[in-house]
């Protein structure tokens, strides 16, 4: 499938063995797992907390899975909401919806009913597969939505036996441990693996086309409103293929570890597609947690890790700590946030093998650069362009300028893992994707002479918190509501391996009615609508917001202003 590219052609920091082209198959995404099963039956490719699942055993909960979406109404092209942390139902419902052509709607299982609400009415959702935890929000959001049907999700169900036979144990362990995975459910809402396991094989329909919508994934792109880009089939295809090509991974030979959360663009694309192109066996972990994964190695040593920068740090020092082994993780690929020298060297002494850093949006199924995965690999570097994609830098008032060669400007990117757009947006999307499918990433680089992209700046205000994504707009908009808060002004500040911590400057009513306002009753006021990892993390009051002649707040000046030390906290 890959094309060979004359070496005059490639960048000098170009990896050994690597085409610059690969042709992309004009096949549906399903066509990986079909393979899969076909090539590698006995294959393990789940493993959750010790509960395996084979190639053959996933075809076939997947065929049944097909089936109980197929009686609760859902028909090629429709939406399917997935509200889940990671665990193998997650996997079997993503692919039993692609199976029957329908549309795979992914979701944080933390959002709150606010944020869930918006999302599957933006999506026209009619069936949703969520977590049990996560029920009652959905319940709670259901008539602002199509939502036809919620199905709930024990995560329990997936594990070994003598584990959920463990959780039934009348000790504090076995207590936390249950109420960690499980959660109230209302009667009348049916358990997905009940109807999974009652439910006869359906054989597969006439698959989707390439060209087919297969994943809607809602980021707040360049903006803070949070919106769906339409990935096509072939877009993760493409972006799955791409991967293989750049790790030169042997199919049926890895062992990948799944610490990203399978709802994210990163996790999804690395952990779920990628792992199934190569036949890798998916250690599944329902989330992050230092020691769960340590154990886990024990049991089943890893090859590939992707992760973003925390994850690498508390590791190593977790393995430091314990004496654990990490030396069987040949590659880990960061992403989502810039890498610090010092994790990528920590990482690497602990465990012998290679870190490199990524860099891609959802809207390029994410991936869309990367750093060789050799000792030739910059630490700080965004890396060189994938398989396929072409890069221009242009002059950020003027997109339809290239700059000059080493002249810093706006990253543009092409290739076929560029998003088809956002979910009916069309002018949102024009603004995005220019003549010739060119994606305007927000994002101000310079390309060194061997052709690595190197981040100068973000044109994006958005803040990125321990790799996830947070619009300054949305936790403004829900704080202006709080009583005794007048105006406010949402920025990052630097939190090294963190990346950045949420900082609310506010100023407070001229009545007095906001003396009362600290910290914690912000963050108190901002969980009933924000994700954790949105709420601020420092509070600076101010007598008033820089603005602009227009009237805009000046974010550049109040992140200036509360990250140099004339407003603590």
């Amino acid at each position: 499938m890959s094309r060979p590219t004359a070496s005059a052609d490639l960048p000098a920091a170009w990896p050994q063995g690597v085409p610059r082209d690969v042709e992309v198959p004009d096949e549906p995404l399903t066509a990986l797992l079909d393979r899969a099963a076909r090539a590698h039956a006995d294959r393990v490719a789940l493993d959750f907390l010790g509960a395996t699942t084979t190639y053959g055993q996933l075809a076939a909960q997947v065929a049944r899975g097909m089936r109980v979406l197929h009686d609760l109404g859902v028909r090629a092209g429709d939406r399917v909401a997935l509200v889940l942390p990671n665990c193998p139902a997650h996997v079997v419902a993503f692919w039993s919806v692609l199976r029957l052509g329908a549309v795979v709607v992914e979701h944080n299982p933390t959002y709150s009913a606010d944020e869930l609400a918006h999302q599957l009415a933006d999506s026209g959702a009619t069936v949703a597969v969520v977590w049990e935890q996560a029920v009652p929000r959905v319940l709670e959001a259901r008539d602002r939505t199509q939502l036809r049907h919620v199905v709930a999700v024990d995560l329990s169900a997936d594990l070994p036996r003598t584990k959920r036979w463990a959780l039934n144990l009348p000790v504090p362990r076995a207590r936390r441990t249950r109420a960690a995975m499980r959660g109230p459910v209302p009667a009348g809402v049916p358990h997905w693996h009940r109807l999974v396991h009652a439910a006869a094989p359906m054989p597969a329909p006439e698959p989707p086309a390439a060209a087919d919508v297969a994943l809607l994934q809602y980021t707040g792109g360049t903006t803070g409103t949070p919106k769906a880009a339409v990935l096509t089939h072939r877009n993760l295809g493409a972006n799955a293929l791409q991967g293989q090509t750049w790790t030169q991974a042997e199919p049926g030979t890895e062992v990948v570890y799944g610490v990203l959360p399978l709802f994210h663009a990163f996790g999804l694309t690395l952990c779920l597609t990628y792992s199934v192109r190569i036949a890798a066996t998916l250690v599944v972990l329902p989330s992050f947690d230092p020691a769960q994964v340590l154990a886990a190695q024990k049991r089943r040593p890893g090859t590939f890790l992707p992760a973003v920068p925390p994850m690498l740090d508390r590791l190593a020092t977790a393995a430091e700590e314990t004496g654990a082994d990490l030396t069987s993780f040949r590659y880990s690929i960061s992403g989502a946030m810039a890498l610090p020298r010092a994790t990528a060297e920590r990482w690497e002494r602990v465990t012998g093998g290679l870190v490199s850093e990524g860099y891609g949006m959802t809207e390029t199924s994410p991936v869309a650069l990367g750093n060789p995965l050799s000792p030739d690999r910059r630490p700080g570097a965004l890396g060189l362009p994938f398989p396929s994609t072409r890069i221009r830098v242009v002059d950020q008032e003027d997109p339809t300028r290239d700059v000059d060669p080493g002249e810093q400007g706006e990253l543009l990117v092409s290739g076929p893992q560029v998003f088809q757009g956002y979910w009916n947006r069309p002018e949102e999307t024009a603004h995005q994707l220019l003549d010739g499918g060119w994606l305007r990433t927000g994002d101000v680089v310079r390309v060194d002479e061997d052709g690595m992209v190197v981040l100068v700046d973000r044109m994006k205000e958005m803040i990125v918190t321990g790799g996830f994504k947070v619009y300054p707009s949305q936790v403004e908009d829900h704080l202006r509501d709080m009583p005794g808060v007048s105006d406010v002004a949402v920025v990052g500040e630097p939190a090294g391996d963190m990346g950045e911590h949420v900082v609310a400057a506010v100023v407070l009513d001229e009545d007095g009615s906001g003396a009362h306002i600290d910290l914690a009753a912000v963050r108190a006021w901002c969980e009933t609508r924000l994700a954790r990892y949105a709420l601020p993390r420092r509070l600076v009051v101010l007598t008033d917001l820089p603005r602009s002649q227009v009237g805009k707040v000046l974010r550049r000046v109040v992140r200036e202003q509360v990250t140099d030390g004339r407003h603590p906290a």
